[in-house]
């Protein structure tokens, strides 16, 4: 975390617009098993009932969020935390899942946002101002409804409004793995929908993959999945040739 938080103000020190976007899944599971509820996950998303989004939002919006801006603040850096509920920057509205063994039935997983609307202004007047913004991933409904959202789909969608010229997602394995575990370190979108189609890719990588080609095809310059346990992960993805993970290339 501490070198996260150090890869991030050099960044910004070096003249690169850096916002981020954290999940927090662990510690989300670490609370959820302190009140005795055991988390379920469908197609990469967590099924999230009122009391569930209840601890979601106590730990994203609160712990984690604090935990990253204070640790960046401490590494020199001018961080904000938000959750889309400030300014109602995140809107969503109910995510319904297409169940594939069933074809045209819907599965509810609860409390699960689907983004309808990003605000970027509330993130333009900090980055204006020399802050970083921390987004936990809360999205908010038209009656104020809150919604958990998956960290990656936040993350790819806000540098499709931002028009970024990279989206880096940090995760605990060296990138996308192939059939054998071996690191692809770069892929076509054709690729990818071949692997998804094949079960290579499945479960968690499911969110990040989907929010990666989104952003390849909407204007995202360079999309990176990298190992985040790797000391310096992002300084040597984004700042180095040889790079420490998987690029989605747009064709």
């Amino acid at each position: 975390k501490q070198c996260f938080a150090r890869d991030v103000v050099l960044l910004k020190l070096v003249g690169m617009h850096v916002v981020v976007v954290h999940g927090g899944g662990p510690q989300i599971e670490n609370l959820l098993a302190r009140v005795g509820k055991k988390g379920k996950f469908i197609q990469g998303m967590r099924v999230t009932d009122a009391e569930t989004m209840e601890i979601v939002e106590m730990v994203l919006g609160g712990q984690v969020n604090k935990d990253v801006v204070n640790l960046i603040n401490q590494a020199g850096g001018k961080a904000v935390g938000l959750t889309g509920k400030d300014a109602s920057f995140i809107r969503a509205k109910k995510l319904l899942l297409a169940n594939h063994e069933n074809l045209g039935d819907l599965i509810d997983v609860g409390q699960v946002g689907d983004i309808t609307q990003i605000d970027p202004s509330l993130i333009g007047h900090l980055e204006s101002g020399g802050f970083i913004p921390v987004v936990a991933p809360i999205g908010v409904g038209k009656g104020g409804e809150t919604y958990n959202i998956n960290a990656d789909v936040v993350a790819g969608k806000i540098a499709e409004i931002l028009k970024a010229e990279k989206l880096v997602l940090l995760t605990n394995t060296p990138g996308v793995l192939d059939e054998s575990g071996e690191l692809i370190t770069g892929m076509t979108p054709n690729e990818i929908d071949e692997m998804v189609a094949d079960g290579t890719l499945s479960g968690g990588m499911l969110p990040k993959i989907s929010s990666a080609l989104d952003a390849a095809r909407s204007g995202v310059k360079s999309v990176h999945i990298i190992d985040g346990r790797v000391e310096h992960a992002l300084l040597l993805e984004i700042l180095t040739d040889h790079g420490v993970g998987t690029m989605i290339k747009s064709h």
